[in-house]
């Protein structure tokens, strides 16, 4: 349901259902393609509920688009498809904006497949408001608590330029807004959507990280954190398609890998662990299977339901080797 302020709040100007109806996005977020992978992608943070379903949108060989302010969440569908065909950013953005009564009360930044950037902050966008345009992005915010907000994202993206990845360098522009004051009014909801340089024609695939924070304290910390296991999870994937190959050094590198990142995850150590032994290393298998199970016994019923599903391809035979493997005394047996 879109927000429907009392008149108190809004000047007699924006006392209008056209107005009223969008939602009460202000926030900061930068909209960004990488210029050497082609990965576009979006990072949004607001003192509002749920910023990552109306801001954040992208599209994999076409662009992304920040709608914000009071948002009309129409700007990322209309934008993605006036890029596709064929407009400039800064066209695309005329058009949106020449059709558009509202556009005093709109920011938006868009970014296309080229690089080419392009940004527009309503004069009616409530103080401070503004836009850094770069080479390959744009970073705009409204309601902030000072005036350099957006600058010091800027500055945060392009020095990270050449040490990360495009999500970790959405993720520092985020940081870097929130250490000089951020939102006024402070934080809640978080969203990092990246999509890869070109598109498979399957969306879910083309989406590398699509992860939202609705409601938190430290929406922003908790987007990091939840961006690191989704790495976890793309090594372990990454060690399993090693292993399907035959690759046993590069697996076993990729599960580390997975394990360092996440250390904690159940879901990590018994699926890297129970592939590796599926592959024929059983005995490199054990002391993690043995541990987790130790720690936890239920994983213990979940080997036992294995091959039920056909899933397991050592069959029963693998399940019972590793369950006697590591079978362990039972409180008060002898």
């Amino acid at each position: 349901m879109w927000l429907r302020l009392p008149s108190p709040i809004l000047s007699a100007e924006a006392e209008d259902p056209m107005v009223n109806r969008f939602p009460f996005a202000h926030t900061f977020s930068i909209v960004a393609r990488d210029a050497s992978t082609g990965q576009l992608g979006v990072a949004v943070q607001s003192h509002w509920f749920s910023v990552g379903g109306t801001v954040p949108w992208a599209e994999a060989g076409v662009g992304a688009v920040a709608t914000q302010a009071f948002a009309d969440p129409e700007y990322g569908p209309r934008g993605l498809d006036l890029l596709r065909r064929g407009a400039a950013p800064e066209k695309a953005l005329a058009d949106l904006l020449k059709a558009d009564d509202g556009r005093e009360v709109r920011q938006v930044g868009i970014v296309d497949s080229k690089g080419r950037a392009a940004a527009h902050t309503g004069a009616r966008c409530m103080e401070h408001a503004g836009h850094s345009i770069g080479p390959g992005f744009t970073a705009q915010a409204n309601m902030m608590a000072g005036p350099g907000i957006w600058q010091a994202m800027a500055e945060a993206y392009e020095a990270s330029s050449a040490s990360c990845d495009l999500a970790e360098r959405l993720l520092r522009a985020l940081e870097a807004a929130q250490r000089i004051g951020g939102d006024i009014r402070g934080q809640q909801s978080a969203c990092i959507l990246v999509v890869s340089a070109a598109s498979t024609g399957k969306p879910w695939q083309d989406r590398l990280f699509d992860l939202r924070v609705e409601d938190n304290e430290h929406p922003i910390e908790e987007l990091r954190r939840l961006v690191g296991i989704q790495r976890a999870y793309a090594s372990m994937n990454a060690g399993d398609a090693h292993l399907a190959a035959t690759r046993v050094t590069e697996a076993l590198a990729a599960y580390g890998a997975a394990l360092d990142l996440a250390p904690s995850n159940q879901e990590i150590r018994f699926w890297s662990a129970l592939t590796m032994a599926d592959g024929g290393m059983v005995d490199e298998a054990l002391p993690a299977l043995g541990a987790l199970f130790d720690a936890e016994p239920r994983w213990r019923e979940v080997l036992r339901r294995m091959p039920a599903t056909g899933l397991l391809r050592g069959g029963p035979a693998l399940a019972a080797r590793i369950l006697d493997a590591l079978e362990r005394p039972q409180p008060g047996t002898h």
